[in-house]
């Protein structure tokens, strides 16, 4: 319930979950680098325009994208329309997983 009140818990949250992320091992997370997507972090949950580096980031990510969504610990930020709106700000594609 506090991170409903509170943005910015939700804010360590999604960074927490995106260095979880880049840490653990295997396969096809070994490409995949979350933490990158940390500088698009006020994009996704606050609706700011994303900035260069964080649409270069996300593009180098795309192929990450529907593995990241299906993450319990921040697949909601990953599926919210502030993010669909930060993909489509950096002219990407919204992944259909």
């Amino acid at each position: 319930m506090a991170m409903k009140k509170n943005p910015s818990v939700a804010v360590v949250a999604l960074m927490l979950a995106l260095v979880v992320l880049a840490a653990a091992p295997g396969g096809a997370r070994a490409a995949c680098d979350a933490s990158k997507l940390a500088v698009c972090v006020s994009a996704i949950t606050g609706g700011t325009p994303p900035s260069t580096v964080c649409c270069a980031n996300l593009k180098a990510q795309q192929g990450c994208f529907c593995q990241y969504a299906k993450d319990p610990a921040y697949g909601r930020y990953i599926k919210s329309p502030n993010a669909r709106k930060t993909l489509e700000s950096c002219h990407l594609a919204v992944p259909t997983c």
